[in-house]
């Protein structure tokens, strides 16, 4: 009999607190990285570190993270993989939770991807949605699910599984450490939110959870360019991990997987 909410809750509180280590590649975005600081020194529940990885920046970025207190990073290969593993590495507590530079966590932010993975001991990370905090007033929460819908739904049909979304996940940090050998953390065409995911699953259990939706910046949207670009990358990303990613072996591995969880009589 699986437990009731409240049961859930109770065993939850009644856990030790799971530890946090946010982590924020950043290139040339002083302004945004401002923002996301303010948005994290205001969480219901305040991260245990903030890791910037300076990726190269010629602005004030470097400045800007230090004066809010978070640990710098310097990461001068170019590329959010190199930027982002190298933080990953850095983190000392139980959770990464992943952020973009120019994203905008809600308040209860990290309460909520904590809780998450507090309530199923069996989960490695949670992700979730995202809306435009800058985009047009007419549309954006349209856009931003049509675009994060196809994401999801193609790497859903793709790998039989749900994929980080970079913008905002919660990734146990010993999840981390049994693939990074693995990972790909180098290159500048490369989606590493997928490659991450691609190398995480099946064996580990990743959720789609809609308390952990952030604000997203609409910027990247404003220029046409970077839909191909997106598309290349994310191309690039199944050739590369060819043929872990092949949906054919995957979904294959899904089904027997779960042909063996079955009782004898399939009941």
């Amino acid at each position: 009999m699986s437990a009731t909410p409240s049961e859930r809750a109770t065993s939850a509180s009644a856990a030790p607190r799971l530890t946090t280590s946010v982590v924020i590649p950043v290139k040339d975005d002083s302004a945004a990285l401002a923002r996301c600081l303010a948005a994290l020194s205001v969480q219901t529940c305040l991260p245990d570190e903030v890791i910037v990885v300076d990726n190269g920046c010629t602005d004030d970025s470097v400045s800007v993270a230090e004066s809010w207190g978070a640990t710098v990073v310097h990461q001068p290969e170019p590329g959010i993989p190199a930027a982002a593993g190298a933080g990953y590495d850095t983190a000392r507590f139980d959770v990464i939770c992943r952020l973009d530079a120019d994203t905008m966590p809600p308040p209860n932010w990290i309460e909520n991807g904590v809780r998450c993975l507090a309530e199923n001991s069996r989960l490695d990370a949670v992700t979730g949605p995202g809306f435009f905090y800058d985009g047009p007033d007419r549309g954006s929460r349209l856009i931003a699910a049509l675009y994060l819908g196809a994401y999801f739904g193609s790497v859903r049909l793709a790998l039989g599984t749900t994929p980080l979304f970079g913008s905002s996940f919660f990734l146990k940090r010993e999840a981390w450490a049994s693939v990074r050998g693995t990972v790909h953390t180098s290159g500048t065409m490369l989606h590493d939110d997928l490659d991450l995911t691609i190398h995480l699953t099946p064996t580990h259990r990743i959720r789609y959870d809609q308390r952990v939706q952030v604000g997203i910046s609409f910027r990247p949207f404003t220029l046409t360019r970077t839909y191909g670009l997106r598309l290349r990358r994310g191309l690039w990303t199944f050739v590369l991990n060819w043929p872990r990613s092949s949906p054919t072996l995957r979904w294959r591995k899904i089904i027997l997987r779960q042909h063996k969880a079955l009782p004898v009589g399939g009941r």
